[in-house]
């Protein structure tokens, strides 16, 4: 029987790459696409599909960036998906040749799920990410989150330029799945004083921040908050329940069980082995046998929804007998890309919930229902330090002063090129595109986590060159500017309702003029 709810669960996703699309394949950019495509976006909507065949709604709260959404959606990366997955069946019938029976059993495990993938994406996903995923908003079933096109560091930004990538974000999102989300993933949930009132001024009333933020505002994550005298509300990641799972050292994916991510049959590019133990070699690990890891699944899921249940006991305590709240929130890919078992637990742990006696809510319905305090918060993220270090240290001093350059120049062309009354001009917009391809969080947070450092800095000033590139034909008034803009745009080419006139200071406007 189901028990009276002790309190609301927010369990949210967030869900990005960066635009690789045509900007190499292996073993850096569009090869990650497809890992995280085939291993995490499929499996994930199979899930939430299920979910909603039984009945549930309000299950979860689901970012989806712009430049993500915009490659589920792109017919060049639609195709070579396709293509992925048929190479995944291949690669998983040559391994079926190879002497060692683990290896054999391994390769009917791979081209089960390699099928499966393949009628799944020739279903769901046959016209794109959008078709897959807007029967589930418009269901209930998940609560989408916007944010600024490109996932840029709004705190970085001046204000003409966060403007111009919100609202080109949030226009994106009212395209692809017919509404213009009101929630949004701060991008790296990084926030500074005053951004709400750009919050406010593009429809958008919540957002997520991470718990040290609240913290050092003297409150704490088992409520809402609304920032100042306005409407705009903002909820905190709850760190100790998050970690159980994200956790690299103690979490559930560390389990003995589970597949290990790290050891790789190389010959087939598979992953043979479980995690085994922390301290084992890759050559002594034993053998992946799937029914142990599910079986596994099943302990560790009834283990987090007894500690959400704790939580929130401690949470109603605290506040008199309320039912309080409890966010957790994860990059999406951690579910089946990093760890393989992952939407197999959440399945579970998402069933489980409402059976504990735990409210599941998405964000939307967490400020709307819960009574909400007012705090007033600092600068902060959840990136390594909490502050904005990674995108902004010395480490990626040149990166920074790059997208100076691009944010500065950017609104001058505009200005000039884009003046009220002006007509629009596709190299203006393709201007657009290029600046805020250039302004991209991820590359700074690579080079700082020393991660395909050398990719990273290469995409970040190849957009800054191509900005500048026609940049400098415009303000030469060069009528090669279009051909360029063109060339340009067959491998940049998100988001071709944005605007370039936008970016100028005082265009970009509010959501009520929109």
């Amino acid at each position: 029987m189901t028990r009276r709810p002790v309190g609301t669960l927010c369990v949210v996703l967030h869900t990005h790459l960066p635009w690789v699309a045509h900007h190499g394949t292996w073993p850096v950019g569009e090869e990650w696409l497809h890992q995280a495509w085939s291993s995490s976006y499929l499996p994930l909507v199979e899930v939430l599909h299920r979910l909603a065949e039984d009945g549930m709604r309000d299950v979860l709260t689901l970012g989806l960036t712009p430049v993500l959404a915009a490659q589920l959606d792109d017919p060049y990366c639609l195709r070579e998906h396709h293509s992925w997955l048929g190479r995944w069946r291949l690669r998983a019938e040559e391994l079926a040749g190879r002497r060692e029976p683990h290896l054999r059993e391994l390769a009917s495990y791979e081209f089960r799920a390699a099928e499966r993938a393949l009628t799944a994406f020739a279903g769901r996903w046959a016209h794109g990410g959008s078709a897959a995923l807007r029967p589930l908003v418009d269901a209930g079933v998940v609560e989408h989150l916007g944010g600024p096109a490109t996932h840029p560091i709004q705190p970085l930004l001046p204000e003409p330029v966060a403007r111009f990538a919100l609202r080109t974000g949030l226009d994106d999102a009212a395209l692809r799945l017919g509404h213009r989300p009101r929630g949004i993933w701060a991008p790296e949930c990084a926030y500074r004083p005053g951004l709400e009132e750009l919050y406010a001024e593009q429809g958008v009333t919540h957002f997520l921040v991470d718990q040290p933020l609240l913290e050092a505002a003297g409150v704490g994550t088992g409520s809402p908050w609304r920032l100042g005298t306005g409407d705009v509300t903002v909820v905190g990641r709850d760190l100790a329940l998050t970690d159980r799972i994200w956790s690299s050292r103690s979490g559930y994916p560390a389990g003995s069980a589970y597949r290990d991510f790290h050891t790789f049959d190389h010959d087939s590019g598979f992953r043979p082995a479980q995690v085994t133990g922390p301290a084992v070699a890759p050559r002594d690990k034993l053998p992946y046998d799937p029914d142990a890891a599910l079986a596994h699944t099943r302990k560790d899921a009834h283990d987090f929804v007894d500690a959400v249940h704790r939580r929130l006991r401690a949470v109603a305590d605290a506040q008199g007998g309320r039912p309080g709240l409890a966010v957790v929130a994860y990059d999406t890919e951690l579910f089946g890309h990093w760890w393989h078992e992952g939407p197999a637990f959440l399945e579970q742990v998402l069933r489980l919930l409402p059976q504990a006696g735990v409210r599941l809510a998405t964000l939307g319905q967490a400020v709307a229902d819960l009574p909400a305090g007012t705090a007033r918060l600092g600068t902060g993220s959840w990136g390594a330090g909490k502050d904005l270090r990674i995108w902004a240290g010395e480490q990626v001093h040149d990166l920074a002063r790059a997208g100076e350059a691009v944010t500065s120049r950017l609104q001058r062309v505009a200005a000039r090129v884009g003046a009220p009354g002006t007509p629009r001009r596709t190299a203006l917009d393709q201007l657009g595109r290029e600046a805020l391809l250039a302004l991209s969080s991820d590359w700074a947070f690579m080079v700082s986590r020393d991660s395909a450092a050398g990719y990273a800095r290469e995409r970040a000033l190849l957009h800054a060159r191509r900005f500048h590139e026609l940049a400098d034909l415009l303000d030469r008034g060069e009528p090669s500017v279009g051909a360029v803009a063109a060339r340009q745009r067959e491998t940049d080419g998100p988001f071709a309702h944005l605007d370039g006139r936008l970016a100028a200071p005082g265009r970009a406007g509010s959501a009520r003029r929109a």
